[in-house]
């Protein structure tokens, strides 16, 4: 497994372990898991669009945090992926749903910033 391709493990593993916790109401926990991926997406973007590329694996990963967490980052270099993905995961009812609705919001409105140029 390459180094990227471990990130991108942890990116996810970090984003499913957020959640769960969230779940179970424990938010320090949760937010434990939060610093973890962000700093895997961190080190990810300093690879440039190699990195963007080896997260966008997860536009198609079979949990939706994962994807919408990932889609929500990628929105401006995978424009059209990552909007399909958080468009058809808003459509639903719960947190990950709304996440996805809030994504596009700010993608809209243009305060959009989790991966600046």
């Amino acid at each position: 497994m390459t180094k990227m391709e471990k990130l991108v493990e942890a990116f996810a593993q970090n984003v499913e372990a957020q959640t769960e916790a969230i779940w179970r109401g424990d938010a320090k926990t949760g937010n434990k898991h939060a610093d973890r991926y962000i700093a895997a997406l961190k080190k990810l973007r300093a690879h440039g669009d190699a990195g963007r590329d080896a997260l966008a694996t997860l536009l198609s990963h079979p949990r939706m945090d994962v994807r919408t967490t990932a889609a929500a980052v990628l929105l401006r270099y995978k424009t059209k992926e990552a909007k399909a993905v958080l468009e058809e995961a808003a459509k639903g009812k719960g947190l990950i749903p709304f996440e996805a609705q809030e994504a596009l919001k700010r993608w809209a409105d243009g305060t959009w910033a989790l991966d600046p140029e």
